[in-house]
């Protein structure tokens, strides 16, 4: 038995058996890290993209809120009312996989259609605010569709990193160990072999 009570395989077939669970190990790892890098890889030009949706999202609705106060100030907030098309915008997030991890790839926004019968803004100011908070919900969305997509990552991405760490700093090692003890044994026990062959064939000769 080994230290953590499995039972280690003896003799030829332990061996092949051990050399086969190294070779099996040694290979996950390999794959792991690669599934890891890319996964960090994603995850950061996830981040970038969240980032710079956030930084658009941001100077947008300062422009719409600024364009907004001066649309009010001229045509009072009955204009503002007026403004305000009927329809809703929608949002449809399309997801892709990575490595088996589902997470969101892009965002499809569709802002509020206004129909013919509707008052456009009465001022170009309110105009300029409808076109920037429009610019800011789409950037908005995608900020936080990037941003979920980083976290999925950053999360399989940390899974990943402990069953590579688990395999690196345990089982390989075990494994080693064992396959080690058992070559050691059989050369002993080839070694035993060979000169009590030697000494039959010694003394037979006699």
């Amino acid at each position: 038995m080994s230290a953590h009570g499995r039972q280690v395989p003896t003799g030829r077939a332990g061996r092949l058996r051990l050399r086969r669970s190294l070779a099996t190990a040694l290979r996950g790892a390999d794959l792991l890290e690669r599934k890891l890098r890319l996964l960090l890889d994603r995850e950061r030009a996830e981040r970038r993209a969240a980032e710079e949706a956030g930084l658009v999202w941001r100077e947008q609705l300062a422009e719409a809120d600024s364009w907004l106060v001066r649309g009010v100030m001229l045509g009072g907030e009955r204009a503002l009312a007026e403004a305000v098309p009927a329809g809703q915008a929608s949002i449809e997030v399309q997801w892709a996989a990575l490595m088996g991890i589902r997470h969101p790839a892009a965002v499809v926004w569709t802002g509020p259609v206004r129909s013919p019968a509707e008052p456009t803004p009465s001022n170009t100011a309110l105009a300029h605010a409808e076109t920037a908070y429009r610019a800011a919900v789409r950037a908005a969305a995608e900020h936080a569709a990037r941003k979920a997509a980083a976290e999925l990552l950053a999360a399989e991405a940390a899974r990943t990193r402990q069953r590579v760490r688990v395999l690196r700093r345990h089982w390989i090692p075990r494994l080693r160990r064992e396959l080690a003890a058992v070559e050691l044994a059989l050369e002993e026990a080839e070694h035993e072999e060979a000169v009590r062959r030697r000494w039959a064939a010694t003394h037979g000769a006699r």
